[in-house]
């Protein structure tokens, strides 16, 4: 049976590429996008729901039932930020959604997209690292009956995708080069999408998927 999901951050780099990789698979029967703006796009699978904030959903509460997995792809990059705002952003943000669907449907799979090289012992002296393994290792707590973290390393662009920053144009012209440099370092925006699909579709061994397991499960 075709999956229903959420997805958010269909404004950012990963998920405009997930969001483009559902909307086109089979497996998948509708997205509902939840965020602050619209994502843009319109398909006959593709819903849309704006709210001012991750923190205020207890009015759209009804909207968010009926799901059977979340793909969590919203955050913002480190650079510029002190910890407390990245934190407010990665962590206390990730906890207050992921909440509310667990109080929704306590069976929901959510899949989060976190980072190669992500810090679990929340203890290394990279910011973004610690308070991404402190978002990871909080979720996990959560009680969910299934959850993933993906953590993607650099990543070619999808064709198509218009959320695409500078360097991440200049990584999909160059992707062949850096595949060859650090094949455990970098895959397509199309493999994590597809990877997440079948995480939920088919299930993967492992709650953490380094590039290495993102690929292995994108071919499954």
């Amino acid at each position: 049976m075709a999956e229903k999901v959420i997805l958010t951050g269909a404004t950012g780099l990963v998920g405009e590429g997930v969001l483009l990789e559902s909307l086109a698979n089979s497996q998948i029967a509708e997205v509902l996008v939840v965020g602050r703006k619209t994502c843009g796009k319109t398909h006959p699978k593709l819903k849309e729901l704006l709210v001012p904030s991750f923190f205020e959903l207890h009015e759209v509460k009804e909207q968010l039932r009926g799901y059977d997995a979340c793909f969590y792809c919203a955050g913002v990059s480190s650079a510029g930020m002190n910890e407390q705002d990245y934190g407010y952003i990665t962590y206390d943000t990730t906890l207050a959604f992921a909440q509310t669907l667990l109080e929704i449907n306590s069976s929901i799979a959510f899949c989060f997209i976190s980072g190669s090289h992500t810090d679990s012992t929340e203890k290394g002296k990279i910011m973004w690292a610690r308070v991404k393994g402190k978002t990871e290792n909080a979720l996990a707590k959560m009680g969910f009956e299934t959850l993933y973290h993906f953590r993607p390393g650099l990543m070619k662009p999808t064709e198509g995708q218009q959320n695409v920053k500078g360097y991440y144009k200049v990584i999909g012209k160059m992707y062949g080069f850096f595949k060859l440099l650090f094949p455990n370092n970098v895959s397509t925006m199309k493999a994590v999408g597809q990877a997440m699909i079948n995480s939920i579709t088919k299930g993967y061994p492992k709650q953490i998927l380094e590039v290495s397991d993102i690929k292995q499960l994108a071919k499954n």
